[in-house]
């Protein structure tokens, strides 16, 4: 039988997946990273650390699996997008990469937008100009550590790290090289229109490739470290939201991604390189070749209800706190829950936005308030499914529901009637490692397509459906919702400074 290895570079640690070619998990290990942040808004790591983690978890997990590297067919990436990973001429680490979640960069998306042009830049990338994308990163090594770029050679992503410590290589793969903003979205490759701009060599940037396709092969010595077989072939993989569509099976237009994990993703698969006119939406390539993607992000969402539990009921378990909200009718009496505790992104890119009860009365309880933080969260998500249906994608049939805030019965019954579509669960858990490993078990032959892989490896656990009963309620209270950000926006902005 072959295997195939899925590698996962998160912020928390190094994942090694071992699939069967029935696509059944045979084993999974993980290996910590530590994250640093040296000054206020700025999150870097070592990429020598990831790879130390990397060789660790691989070496577990063909322990675990009872196999030795030479069993293992191929081995597919993914990653943490957008961090900055500059290496010299020889392919040594030039500084810690600046990561995806690092907010130092403001004045550099504003410069990017003044050369370019805000409406060219959204129309040749898909997105606006944000501070955790790669460009704006690169713009500000050059301006405060010119001594660092002037060495620079190499601009990778941190997946693409790794795979440059497996195989050599100098690659990336294009749903995650659309991360970086420097893409021309429809060509699927570099704009040259845009490095010009920015001043960026052309020389620096990495060849790119589709999710399934092999870009090199294990080397000698990264056989020794790891106890892969030399010459075990790499796929290009994906970034992390475009590999987990791949394992949960959101890989058709119609079908959504829905993660709701302390922040929350809406990702939905489109069949060209459609784009939002003013770049609400996060729009990339797939993993999938040929196929794009559009998503949005909030920045709290199963985060929302662990801040709500652990302020104001610290003694009470999760299962108990949404017991009680189940007696509380949908809207919650009128109760609104504004989830903006970390800020927000889609579809307000605006970091001084706040967090908010709003509609207290005396007959609102704690049941209530759960509620309301539960309903305020699907709201925040089904501003990201609105953009995405106004955007040309059409009907959207079924969404396919991952993360720890889609375990709760309540909340997905709540997420189906606020969508207003059939939410899903499936049976792969683990994401985008699972993801990674069916991309090269496609690359390897095992299945024709990337839908054909879907097809034989995902099933449907457990259906939702929206309750006749609550949708029209829902529409209500989320009409009341869009009017809270806008009124709020400009007392937002005044408290800013006081926080």
């Amino acid at each position: 039988m072959a295997y195939f290895l899925g590698i996962d570079t998160s912020t928390t640690g190094s994942k090694a997946l071992v699939i069967n070619e029935r696509g059944e998990v045979v084993a999974v290990a993980s290996s910590p990273h530590t994250l640093q942040t040296p000054r206020p808004l700025w999150s870097e790591q070592d990429p020598r650390e990831w790879w130390r983690a990397v060789a660790a978890s691989i070496r577990a997990a063909l322990e675990q699996a009872g196999i030795g590297g030479d069993e293992i067919a191929a081995v597919g990436l993914t990653g943490q997008m957008h961090g900055l990973v500059l290496l010299d001429d020889e392919g040594n680490v030039l500084r810690p990469a600046i990561l995806w979640n690092d907010q130092r960069t403001q004045r550099q998306c504003d410069e990017i937008h003044a050369r370019i042009g805000k409406e060219r830049f959204i129309q040749i990338t898909g997105n606006v100009a944000l501070p955790g994308f790669t460009a704006p990163k690169i713009l500000w090594v050059k301006e405060h550590e010119p001594e660092v770029y002037a060495r620079a050679k190499h601009i990778l992503l941190p997946k693409d790290y790794i795979r440059y410590k497996l195989t050599g290589e100098y690659a990336m793969d294009k749903a995650d090289g659309a991360g970086t903003v420097l893409f021309d979205l429809r060509s699927r490759d570099w704009s040259d229109e845009v490095l010009a701009a920015l001043e960026i060599p052309r020389a620096w940037m990495p060849k790119t490739f589709e999710g399934t396709e092999f870009t090199g092969s294990v080397t000698e010595e990264a056989a020794q470290l790891t106890g892969l077989h030399v010459g075990t072939p790499v796929a290009a993989g994906g970034g992390d939201q475009a590999a987990g569509a791949v394992g949960v099976g959101a890989v058709e237009p119609g079908i959504v991604g829905l993660t709701v994990g302390t922040s929350g993703v809406v990702f939905a698969t489109t069949p060209s390189a459609l784009i939002e006119p003013e770049g609400r939406l996060h729009a990339f390539c797939h993993a999938v070749p040929g196929l794009w993607h559009f998503m949005g992000v909030m920045l709290s969402a199963a985060g929302s209800l662990q801040w709500y539990r652990d302020t104001l009921a610290p003694d009470v378990s999760f299962d108990e706190l949404l017991k009680e909200a189940e007696s509380i009718p949908a809207g919650s009496e009128g109760l609104q829950f504004l989830p903006y505790l970390s800020g927000e992104r889609t579809p307000h890119p605006d970091p001084l936005a706040r967090g908010a009860f709003i509609g207290l009365t005396v007959r609102h309880r704690r049941a209530h308030m759960t509620r309301a933080v539960l309903e305020g969260v699907a709201f925040g998500l089904k501003d990201s499914f609105t953009l995405i249906q106004n955007a040309g994608l059409g009907e959207i049939t079924q969404v396919r529901a991952s993360g720890g805030g889609a375990k709760g019965a309540l909340w997905r019954q709540i997420l189906a009637s606020v969508l207003e579509a059939e939410l899903v669960t499936v049976n792969t858990t683990e994401g985008a490692a699972y993801g990674a490993a069916l991309l090269a078990g496609i690359g390897a032959g095992a299945w024709a397509d990337v839908l054909s892989a879907s097809l034989a490896c995902i099933k449907i656990t457990g259906s939702t459906q929206p309750d006749a009963s609550q949708v029209d309620v829902y529409r209500q209270a989320y009409s009341i919702y869009q009017d809270l950000y806008p009124a709020l926006k400009s007392s937002f902005s005044r408290m800013g400074g006081t926080a």
